[in-house]
């Protein structure tokens, strides 16, 4: 029995971490590198916000927290990743709502359950969504591009990141409100999308606003509003939509970071307490400079978000009679 034990003690000085308690693993957290994962293309507003914290995590923690893009599928292969990986925080996601939200309602099943197979951490940003063109001589306000869409349905279009996409819900919410029809261009993330839009490939886009801001101030693409109730605080000069006679078109686009289901709560703790540090510190002067407003001090619980807008995207996906794919 003595050399059993023996045998054993002596495994354990080899390789602790496999012998190590599940408190002293969580109180030890992190002791290897972290996989974030972001299942869209790199260069989108959901990566830039991903490198941003992945950096912060890194130095605060001493440990490398790397970005992998999983892009495609809407989400669809990206997420399972996260969904599917050990609830141990070694595997993370960077998300944006819709992937968390519209999905289950544009999709008729998906290879995740957003609400039972993650472990939300935070919201990390809110951004305002804006509606922008490139060819500002054709469509000087949104007045303009209304009646264009209206003398010919369904022949102007707009891109979008993806089925089920802030941008695509940002459209389906355009021509509820108006009843205007266009045509839906969804893309693999947001980044290409803006590129075809300033290439002339497509005719509008429904973009977060950080994503457009950039070409905004270089005059290459013109904004036509903001869809939101007030002006963005880091675009004062783009007017809302409402102020173009387009009302009650309000949208706006968060991100979040997540965990898998039944990650410890002392994991989630130390993720939460150095992302709020980010966001109260250095980064909130910088993120409100490209378009986003930190969100990690919100008051409602981002599982509550979450389970709210999975029922009013659904509403609005099923009223503009769209059918799942």
């Amino acid at each position: 029995m003595a050399s059993i034990r023996s045998a054993i003690v002596s495994a354990c000085a080899v390789s602790g971490f496999i012998c190590m308690s599940p408190a002293s693993a969580q109180d030890s957290y992190p002791s290897r590198p972290v996989k974030v994962v972001v299942a869209l293309p790199a260069g989108g507003s959901v990566d830039m916000v991903a490198r941003m914290v992945s950096q912060q995590l890194a130095t605060d923690t001493g440990q490398p927290f790397v970005v992998d893009n999983r892009a495609g599928g809407s989400g669809q292969i990206g997420m399972p990743v996260v969904a599917k990986a050990p609830p141990d925080g070694y595997t993370l996601a960077v998300s944006p709502a819709s992937f968390l939200t519209t999905n289950k309602s544009i999709f008729k099943t998906l290879p995740y359950d957003p609400e039972a197979d993650f472990t939300p951490v935070t919201k990390l940003v809110n951004q305002a969504m804006v509606l922008v063109v490139r060819d500002k001589s054709r469509f000087a306000t949104v007045g303009d591009l209304l009646a264009a869409a209206k003398a010919s349905p369904g022949k102007l279009n707009f891109a979008s990141s993806g089925d089920g996409s802030p941008q695509h819900l940002a459209g389906l919410l355009f021509e509820s409100r108006t009843g205007a029809k266009l045509t839906h261009i969804p893309y693999k993330g947001g980044a290409p999308a803006i590129t075809d839009l300033m290439g002339g490939q497509v005719d509008m886009i429904f973009a977060p606003l950080p994503e457009a801001l950039p070409h905004i101030k270089s005059g290459k693409l013109h904004p036509l509003g903001v869809l939101s109730e007030k002006r963005a605080v880091s675009a004062p000069n783009i007017p809302t939509l409402g102020e173009g006679g387009v009302d009650r078109v309000f949208l706006s686009a968060w991100i979040g970071l997540l965990a898998p289901a039944k990650t410890p709560q002392p994991i989630l703790d130390r993720l939460n307490k150095s992302v709020k540090a980010l966001l109260q510190g250095d980064a909130k002067a910088k993120l409100l400079e490209i378009g986003m407003e930190p969100a990690a001090d919100e008051a409602k619980p981002l599982k509550q978000v979450i389970s709210e807008e999975i029922r009013l995207h659904a509403d609005l996906v099923k009223a503009a009679g769209l059918v799942p794919q």
